[in-house]
């Protein structure tokens, strides 16, 4: 086999090899990244799970909170008219 022939091979192996392990690193790296978005979303549901209560709380509040300036403003509301009577 002449001399360029053997040198072509050796290019081409060690293309290979090179190509293969760039692929098995990309791989490796997308496995740590899928591990780490597993626990990310894990701690996200969690998360929501723990503050599922919280939203029936805030609506309630939410609630009080708008009676209570309906309430606010009905008084502002007799208060002006009874000044305006008066004044």
């Amino acid at each position: 086999m002449p001399a360029a022939a053997v040198v072509t091979l050796i290019g081409v192996g060690i293309l290979v090899l090179a190509l293969a392990y760039y692929l098995i690193r990309i791989a490796w790296t997308l496995r740590q990244v899928i591990d780490t978005l597993g626990k990310v979303t894990f701690g996200v549901r969690a998360i929501a799970y723990q503050t599922e209560p919280v939203n029936e709380i805030a609506a309630e509040i939410q609630g009080d909170v708008e009676a209570m300036e309906k309430a606010l403003r009905s008084l502002l509301d007799s208060k002006l008219s009874q000044r305006d009577i008066a004044g």
